[in-house]
C-alpha cells in the first residue's frame, strides 16, 4: 500500500509518536522510510559569524542525533532508511522532500515544539498545501 513513507521530525513528543507510528507502518507494508529534520530559517536565519551560528550548530547536531536514533530503529526492523537534514521553512522543505522521494504518505506530529490546543502551523500547512496523504499523530 505504501512504498515510501516520509516522517519529518523536530524532536517534539508528537514527532516521536509519529516516528514510532511511521516505523510500524513501514514494517507492516515493507516500505522505505525517509526522515527529515529542518533547521527553521524563519526562527534562525542563516548567520555569518555570530552566536546564532552556535545555536544552529547545536540544532544540526540534535537533528543528526534524532536521525541516528531513527536509523537504529529502522535497522532493527530491517527497513530501508534514508534521512536528510536541511535548512529552510519546515513546511516547504517537507513538501519538497516528499516530492523528491515520491512519498506515498507523510506521517507527522499533530503539534511540534510549540504546544497549543490546535493543530500546529507546520502540520496545517503540509496538510493544506500538499497533494499527498498526510497522517497526523
Amino acid at each position: 500500500m505504501y512504498q515510501r513513507i516520509l516522517v519529518p521530525t523536530d524532536g517534539s513528543a508528537g514527532a516521536e509518536r509519529a516516528a514510532d507510528y511511521a516505523l510500524d507502518l513501514a514494517k507492516r507494508y515493507d516500505s522505505d522510510l525517509h526522515a527529515l529534520f529542518v533547521v527553521d530559517t524563519s526562527v534562525y536565519d542563516e548567520p555569518a559569524l555570530s552566536s546564532t551560528e552556535l545555536v544552529i550548530d547545536d540544532l544540526e547536531d540534535w537533528g543528526a542525533d534524532l536521525m541516528n536514533e531513527m536509523a537504529s530503529k529502522a535497522e532493527e526492523h530491517d527497513l530501508c532508511f534514508e534521512c536528510k537534514l536541511c535548512h529552510g521553512l519546515p513546511h516547504q522543505e517537507i513538501l519538497s522532500y516528499a516530492d523528491a522521494v515520491d512519498a506515498d504518505l507523510i506521517v507527522m506530529g499533530y503539534q511540534g515544539q510549540s504546544h497549543t490546543k490546535h493543530i500546529g502551523s507546520v502540520a496545517d500547512r503540509v496538510v493544506n498545501q500538499g497533494d499527498r496523504p498526510v497522517l497526523t499523530v
